[in-house]
Order: structure tokens, then sequence, then C-alpha cells
């Protein structure tokens, strides 16, 4: 009786032992930080630089699948009250249109490129919940540079560059 259950408990363990253990994926390419270092929207026949010259902004991409992404411009005023939700409705207008941030997760390819993303929040509600693939939204990392490519809803383009953070 023990030279069975001794049998049972081991032969599964070794059943799968000469299988091919398949391949690991390739690595997840665009994983890890990356700093904006350009941006252009492109709507109406206009190049317009929304974040400025020098933008600011960062893109994480963890391991387990999740982004969080955050643009300003740097050129934006600072508001007159030091109250969050205290500003004028001109400086409030000015901030929404000078910045983003928002969060969710994404996928890859079985060769480790970028295949889409869901945001789950967004400064900007009416992305929270969207679903954006290939068709409207293209990373393609080249080296340590990372070259966005977004068609909006209306058409307009927004083209953006990161460097990879070490």
């Amino acid at each position: 009786m023990k030279c069975l259950l001794a049998f049972l408990l081991v032969a599964p363990l070794t059943a799968g032992a000469s299988e091919p253990v398949p391949s690991p994926a390739k690595p997840n390419q665009v994983a890890g930080t990356w700093r904006m270092v350009s941006a252009t929207v492109e709507a109406d026949g206009k190049t317009e630089q929304p974040y400025s010259e020098h933008p600011q902004g960062m893109l994480v991409f963890t391991a387990d699948m999740h982004f969080v992404e955050v643009l300003t411009n740097p050129d934006t005023p600072r508001f007159k009250s030091d109250t969050r939700g205290g500003g004028s409705t001109e400086e409030n207008k000015r901030a929404m249109a000078s910045s983003i941030g928002f969060f969710g997760t994404y996928t890859v390819d079985e060769q480790g490129r970028f295949t889409g993303n869901r945001i789950e929040g967004a400064t900007f509600p009416n992305w929270v919940g969207a679903v954006r693939t290939q068709r409207e939204l293209q990373l393609k990392v080249v080296g340590d540079r990372m070259h966005e490519t977004f068609t909006r809803p209306d058409g307009g383009q927004v083209r953006a560059e990161f460097l990879r953070v070490r």
C-alpha cells in the first residue's frame, strides 16, 4: 500500500518531465519608466505643442500589466490661490488644457509589443472606461526611445516621444 501511495504521489511529478518546456515569452518592451521629451497635436491643419517645447511627463508600465501616465506643461502659470479647487474659471480651464493624468491596465503580444490599454481613472472623466487598441494607439520601442501615436476621436493626431529612465 505504501508503494502504491508513493507511486501515485510521484508519478504526476515525473510524467511531464520529458515534455519540452515552453520557451518564455519575449521581454515586455514597454515595461519600465519613461520620461516624455516631446509631444505634438495635429488637428485641423495645425500643429501645436500642448505641453510646451519642454514638456514634463512620466509614463510607467509595471510588470504586472498596469500603467500610470501624467503629462504637464511646465509653463502653465501658478494659480493665485494656494488652495486646490480655488482657481478661477480661466486658471482651471488652462490647467485642464495643459495637463492630463490617467491610469489603467495594458496588454502586450507574444513578442512583448504594446497592443492596447484600458483606462480605469483619469483627470478627464470622459476617458474612464475607454479601451484603446492599436487602431487608436501605437507605441513603438526603438532602443531606449518610445514613439507614441494616438488618433483622437475627432481625427486629430497626438505624437509623443519618451526616453527610458535608467
